[in-house]
């Protein structure tokens, strides 16, 4: 009797462990289990694609360019510092590729100044009428102390 019920025990372990393994199986029955997920990196294999793919839209690189800035709706800026530009002229496209920050438009103001367009106007009239609102406001403050 000892055997049967070891049979038994072991038909009953082997329909848990079939059980709980069932979900790992990455084909059909029959397969090996996967023993453990595979990791995808292929962060330079993915550079080396894109670059290919702008070569291919005829993207040119464009040295020597120092700074770029990109001015939002909402009046902040997205500064690059040293970018990698490539450009397509007759297709009017531009990559811009390096470490971007968004500032506000008051950082970089004094030497932003000759890249405003009439978009930016209103911008820079909002600052100057803080600046000038705040130096009354000094003024005043100063008058009273004395």
């Amino acid at each position: 009797m000892a055997p049967a019920a070891q049979s038994d025990e072991v038909m009953a372990a082997r329909a848990k462990l079939a059980q709980r393994f069932d979900a790992v199986r990455t084909g059909g029955k029959g397969t090996v289990r996967r023993r453990k997920l595979a990791k995808h990196q292929s962060s330079g294999a993915d550079d080396k694609q894109l670059q290919a793919q702008l070569k291919r839209l005829g993207m040119n690189s464009i040295p020597g360019i120092e700074e770029v800035n990109m001015f939002t709706e909402s009046g902040g800026v997205i500064h690059f510092v040293a970018p990698k530009v490539q450009a397509s002229v007759a297709s009017n496209t531009y990559v811009i590729t390096g470490h971007g920050e968004n500032k506000s438009l008051e950082e970089l103001l004094p030497g932003i100044i000759n890249q405003l367009g009439p978009d930016n106007l209103m911008n820079l009239k909002r600052i100057a009428e803080g600046y000038a609102a705040a130096s009354k406001g000094a003024a005043a403050a100063g008058d009273e102390d004395i």
